[in-house]
């Protein structure tokens, strides 16, 4: 992981705490229910996630009351835009760029000496079944000032408002409680410190809830998708809901998206595009073995590269090279039968969203077929980041090199 880290490609973006905004993120724990961090010193993302503490505790999602309930902290403005590496939802980066555009005044004057809690309530108190999600259609964002500041700051307009009151003035009772709320939270009276609650739709999405679960919504059947096949198993037991259910490893999973006008797949032009590019990279990468010289030495020298590839045995080349194959022989023949030729992961993981659909449900769809097929470095880290980083832990270390090159080049283009 240093390799990452040094490259920003592990704990970029986040907003480092110590001392007195530590202690503020401490305290917001404890109003979770958390046990408090002895880390003096570490980071948050814009979920206000500490990958170090997560680290510590042994729990990637410890700000959360279950999988129906996660929560969030604001400890600074500075996470505005910062990336959220641990998300419950496919939601939640949108969900924070909304709190933060309609609250950005308030989260401003609170976090000067206070920091926000944030419940999202999804009116469901716990999850017993994956049909539970069916219920999933609005998401209500509350908010949680630490120390109780806008309790405090009614108590103070109260007493102001009673000190001007006829004779109240000459009231030293009243003075001293005056005095000792301003000494202790000082002068509340103008501060920002209200934030209603949000109340947001939810249509299609993903949740990591029973294993991970996809919600297509907005066709004729709703579509779950299920990354657990246990809990797949389960579910289509289930008789009384009007849902079409599928594992991710399922062959006709691809065909009913496509028939939903969910995904397409141009094979020609994906065959032309970074992205087949790096699939290619990696199943050639899984394929080697004993290789004297390093992976990203053997990728950047077209000599190394057919080298090798002219080693593996005849099922492997054309396993590797069985997407050019197949458009050779289809231009000769349209008989040929694509799955008779080109391997799996390529004619799932060169599928897109459909064009029709809005950019949030393309982003969504992107998380699906990289879910189905993980074999796009980039998109792995783009879409499925807690995945990149177990899968990149496995790695050859030629490979993670290449990977990290590739990654860094598409994020600065």
């Amino acid at each position: 992981m240093i390799k990452l880290k040094t490259a920003k490609l592990f704990g970029g973006g986040l907003v480092p705490l110590s001392g007195s905004l530590a202690k503020r993120y401490n305290d917001c724990l404890a109003m979770l229910g958390v046990k408090p961090t002895a880390l003096s010193h570490f980071s948050v993302d814009g979920l206000g996630w500490s990958p170090e503490i997560a680290e510590e505790k042994g729990e990637n999602y410890y700000l959360n009351i279950g999988d129906a309930n996660p929560n969030a902290i604001i400890i600074s403005p500075a996470q505005r835009g910062k990336p959220v590496f641990m998300p419950s939802h496919s939601f939640d980066r949108d969900l924070m760029h909304a709190i933060f555009t309609a609250y950005d005044k308030q989260i401003r004057d609170i976090t000067k000496d206070a920091a926000l809690v944030v419940h999202l309530d999804q009116h469901v108190d716990a999850f017993y079944e994956p049909f539970d999600l069916l219920k999933y259609k609005h998401i209500t964002v509350s908010f949680e000032v630490l120390n109780k500041l806008e309790h405090h700051q009614k108590e103070q307009r109260a007493l102001i408002a009673t000190f001007k009151e006829g004779n109240n003035f000459i009231d030293r009772e009243l003075h001293h409680k005056i005095l000792a709320s301003a000494k202790e939270f000082g002068d509340l009276r103008y501060r920002k410190l209200s934030l209603e609650n949000v109340s947001l739709k939810v249509n299609s999405f993903y949740t990591r809830a029973f294993g991970g679960v996809f919600l297509l919504r907005d066709f004729l059947t709703p579509i779950l998708v299920f990354e657990d096949l246990e809990v797949y198993k389960k579910a289509i037991k289930d008789t009384h809901h009007d849902v079409m259910l599928f594992h991710k490893d399922h062959d006709e999973l691809m065909n009913i998206l496509v028939s939903h006008d969910i995904a397409e797949l141009d094979l020609k032009t994906a065959f032309k595009s970074p992205n087949y590019q790096r699939i290619k990279m990696h199943l050639f990468s899984q394929a080697l073995v004993d290789n004297e010289h390093a992976v990203n030495e053997i990728f950047e020298n077209q000599f190394l590269f057919k080298k090798y590839l002219n080693e593996f045995d005849l099922e492997t080349r054309k396993r590797l090279m069985g997407v050019g194959l197949y458009l050779e022989k289809i231009a000769q023949s349209n008989q040929t039968k694509m799955e008779d030729i080109v391997d799996p992961r390529y004619s799932k993981a060169l599928h897109k969203p459909h064009r029709k659909l809005e950019v949030e449900h393309q982003e969504l769809i992107w998380k699906l077929i990289t879910k189905i097929a993980p074999v796009d470095p980039l998109h792995l880290y783009w879409y499925d980041k807690e995945q990149f980083y177990e899968a990149y832990k496995n790695w050859k270390p030629g490979y993670q090199e290449w990977v990290i090159t590739s990654i860094s080049k598409a994020i600065t283009h």
